[in-house]
């Protein structure tokens, strides 16, 4: 997943060792430097391609979750472009993040390509070091939109792979037609 030669820090290897170990299926990473969500690929598969729109095979579902946060976010819903993260508006406040800037090693393409936790990023506000006095704006901009994303996590499919005994299956590889991404489940 990381460049040859990279150094991956301890506490990744541990919150990568975290992911894998837990099924989750939903996260978030918050940013601070702009005010858009982000959804993967954030790497481009032609590094030396900025701006290039990378998209994965789950596509469909990555934009809908963006959405469903910037829809519900009352500065990202708002349609002025003159205000911080303006530049999005016409994007309905989201992006491929590739499409924005690509970068190697994110969160949301590892959690994609090795776990079954779909992420996206959220840019917070266009300052990347907030004021202590800003953060509770910040909190409630962001409340919503964080409690309508997290109840995404019911849309889908649900379910337990059994065995014809009704033991749970563990690893088992769940293929949907249409869409080269398999899921496995969890303990």
């Amino acid at each position: 997943f990381f460049p040859s030669g990279f150094q991956v820090a301890p506490e990744t290897k541990a919150v990568m060792k975290w992911l894998r170990s837990i099924p989750f299926v939903l996260s978030a990473s918050l940013h601070g430097g702009e005010l858009v969500v982000t959804y993967p690929y954030d790497y481009s598969r032609h590094p030396m391609e900025e701006k290039m729109f990378s998209p994965t095979p789950d596509e469909k579902m990555f934009k809908m979750l963006a959405k469903a946060y910037a829809d519900a976010h009352p500065v990202i819903s708002d349609r002025s472009e003159l205000r911080c993260g303006g530049n999005f508006v016409k994007r309905g406040g989201i992006i491929n993040g590739a499409e924005w800037y690509s970068f190697t090693g994110g969160m949301a393409d590892f959690n994609y390509l090795h776990t079954n936790c779909f992420e996206v990023t959220v840019e917070v506000g266009c300052e990347k070091f907030p004021l202590e006095e800003e953060l509770f704006t910040i909190w409630h901009e962001n409340r919503d939109a964080l409690l309508n994303y997290m109840e995404m996590v019911h849309r889908g499919i649900k379910g337990i792979v059994s065995d014809k005994f009704g033991n749970p299956i563990k690893n088992a590889r769940i293929s949907v037609r249409g869409i080269r991404h398999d899921v496995t489940t969890g303990n």
